[in-house]
């Protein structure tokens, strides 16, 4: 059984339960979502609820997923670059082209296969047997620092830092197109996408408060080199942002032009920075993570055309 983890924000309320999930959970169906409620395998703030709850500010809501066919998630001696390691969690320098946990079609090869070799059964298991320890994630394409969980405790009090968008996350990006302004915000709701809902989208519709800071750091005529601050979190919400305001991100086919220059795999992005508070010592750390390889010479290339 997997068992999955939400807090309710200040935009979330008055939201149905069961659209809030949807919305959350986009691989189960809305009809799913209804049953789990009406079989008390979803809590808010540990009680049961009908489908008709809506949310206020601050609720802790739990899903607990019976997986017919449940995933054997094997360990795998695949090589981490750790930043930083205790008792309570491991950050991590993941590579461009891992997947940050198994989902169909990506059963073996995850950040999740590596760190069950490397940590063994020291992970906290409120992301559920899925996702053990994964507090937040990265896209496949996008390298760089994410934490992990090893227990449920530091999972809990990190989980409420990004609902509280308290942790700083600092990216390095590439984005089509000279940027007008040295330094901006941009304030759009993100939600499922209305005509795809695999994709992402600026959007009125069941969206979240997104909000991503830039600063140029270097511009090459038809391309700048940027660097974007999270205050929220959304799933894709850099690539979608900078989409948005038409300089999508180099490499990004999924929300920029199909057919991409330098023959690149994925997204220009590169998770720089990421600091929060431990959860035992309440002292704040900071780690930071050079651009890959790859990334480096795109720069030089671009330097020098």
């Amino acid at each position: 059984m997997d068992e999955f983890d939400f807090f309710a924000e200040q935009t979330d309320e008055n939201t149905r339960i069961d659209l809030f999930l949807t919305e959350e959970l986009p691989e189960l169906s809305r009809t799913w979502i209804q049953k789990l409620i009406e079989t008390d395998m979803v809590l808010v703030n540990s009680q049961p609820i009908n489908k008709n709850y809506k949310l206020k500010k601050g609720d802790f809501v739990t899903v607990k997923v019976e997986e017919p066919k449940p995933l054997t998630i094997s360990p795998e001696p695949i090589p981490l670059v750790v930043l930083y390691e205790d008792n309570d969690l491991i950050v991590i320098d993941k590579p461009k082209g891992m997947v940050v946990h198994p989902s169909a079609g990506h059963s073996e090869g995850t950040l999740v296969n590596a760190l069950l070799h490397h940590a063994g059964g020291s992970l906290s298991g409120i992301g559920g047997v899925i996702r053990p320890g994964i507090v937040h994630r990265i896209d496949k394409d996008t390298s760089g620092i994410l934490v992990v969980a090893k227990t449920n405790q530091a999972h809990l009090h990190l989980a409420k830092q990004l609902a509280e968008h308290s942790m700083t996350r600092c990216y390095r990006a590439v984005c089509f197109h000279n940027l007008k302004q040295d330094d901006g915000t941009i304030n759009q709701p993100i939600g499922r996408s209305p005509q795809d809902r695999k994709k992402m989208a600026v959007t009125t519709k069941h969206a979240k408060h997104a909000v991503t800071h830039y600063q140029v750091l270097s511009r090459f005529g038809k391309f700048t080199l940027l660097e974007a601050r999270l205050e929220t979190g959304r799933t894709h919400q850099i690539r979608v942002h900078m989409a948005h305001i038409g300089h999508p991100l180099l490499g990004d086919a999924v929300y920029g032009i199909k057919k991409q220059p330098f023959h690149l795999e994925g997204q220009v992005l590169h998770a720089q920075k990421l600091g929060f508070i431990h959860p035992t010592t309440n002292v704040y750390m900071e780690f930071e993570s050079e651009p890959p390889v790859y990334f480096q010479a795109l720069l030089k290339k671009l330097e020098s055309m």
